[in-house]
Order: C-alpha cells, then structure tokens, then sequence
C-alpha cells in the first residue's frame, strides 16, 4: 500500500443493501414509495413525499421494521466488504435513518455508518433530522482535512457530492441516466472490479 492513509467511503443502499424504500412499497402495495435518490436528486422533496405517503395510507414504523427484517445485504456484499476492511479504513455514508440501519449492518459485521435520524411519535414517522447537510460531502472533506486521502462510491445522485469531493470516485451499480450525467466518473458492477480498483488506486 502507497504511504498515504486511506478511508474508503461506501453509500449503503443500492451498494451493499437493497433499497430500503422500494422493499416497503413491494410489500406494501404504494408504488410512489419506489421514488429513490437515483430519481430525485432532491432528498427534503423525497422525505416530505414519503412521510407523506407513509401518513396517508397508514404506514407505521412497526411496518417498516417487518419490512426491513427480512431483507439480506446484496448478493457478495458482505464477502467484499470483509475483504475490503481487512486492508482499509472503511466508513459508511447514508442518506438512510438509524431505525432503519441497525439490522442489516449488523449483517455486514457491524462497519463504521454514519447516518440520520427518523422522528418518530407513536409509531407514526412524523418527520426525520439530518445529522447534517450534505454529510456525505463534508465527512470526506473533513477525513481529507486531516490528512487522510479518500476514495467514494456511490450509485445516485446524493452520492456526486461525495464522490467529486473525494480523492477517487467511483459509480457502483448507477442506473444509466447518472452515469451518462457523470461520464467522467468510472463506472463498475461487480464487487470484484470494485475491490480491484479500490487496491490498485491505494498501492
């Protein structure tokens, strides 16, 4: 490995996770909940939509926890980010909420994520905080102000920020309309091509 110190950020859903929203409108029969940061880069406009849609057809905190239980990482994720964290310093940055998380990090062997928060009343989800603004963004440039060299991926577009900000950024799995948008970014699909560009770009 080269003499800078490396962290390597990971979006969660759509990289190592299904995503979450789009399992509960499967299971849930509201269709609007498939929207996803991949189809509307703005996230305040997203969240309001969904808690508003949660509000509407009654959709509890309680569902959304039965949902998430019988989700699984994405096939060969959990082996690749083994691999990954065996040789680098690795943090999750999420768009998604603490109450959501806990289940399938855990079966990831319980990495580093940073997150938001839901706000939750009687098991009705009335809103949601985030930690901070552009998070994703300000936490590699806050790793990168410290010394440490950075690499990101991502696969929607609350992940550009991120990734244009890190030293390396690296489209996982995008949908074709933010690779076309992002041409310049390497675009890969497989957990293997993932891993061997993470290494070749830190050796």
């Amino acid at each position: 490995m080269s003499e800078h110190q490396w962290i390597v950020t990971l979006d969660l859903e759509g990289v190592l996770v299904p995503e979450i929203w789009i399992a509960v409108a499967e299971r849930t029969g509201v269709e609007a909940l498939k929207r996803t940061t991949r189809d509307e880069p703005d996230y305040d406009v997203l969240m309001r939509d969904r808690i508003r849609l949660l509000n509407e057809h009654g959709l509890t905190m309680s569902v959304i926890r039965e949902v998430i239980s019988g989700l699984s990482p994405l096939d060969g994720a959990a082996d690749f980010l083994a691999r990954l964290r065996s040789t680098h310093q690795v943090i999750i940055l999420s768009d998604t909420f603490q109450q959501f998380a806990g289940p399938l990090i855990a079966q990831l062997a319980h990495p580093t994520i940073m997150c938001h928060r839901l706000v939750v009343e009687h098991d009705r989800i009335t809103d949601y905080q985030l930690r901070q603004q552009d998070q994703k963004r300000r936490a590699v440039e806050a790793f990168r102000s410290i010394g440490f060299s950075t690499i990101a991926a991502g696969d929607s577009y609350n992940d550009l920020s991120m990734l244009r900000a890190a030293d390396h950024g690296l489209l996982f799995r995008a949908p074709e309309r933010v690779r076309l948008d992002n041409s310049d970014l390497s675009a890969l699909d497989d957990y293997d091509d993932l891993l061997s560009a993470i290494t070749g770009l830190t050796a």
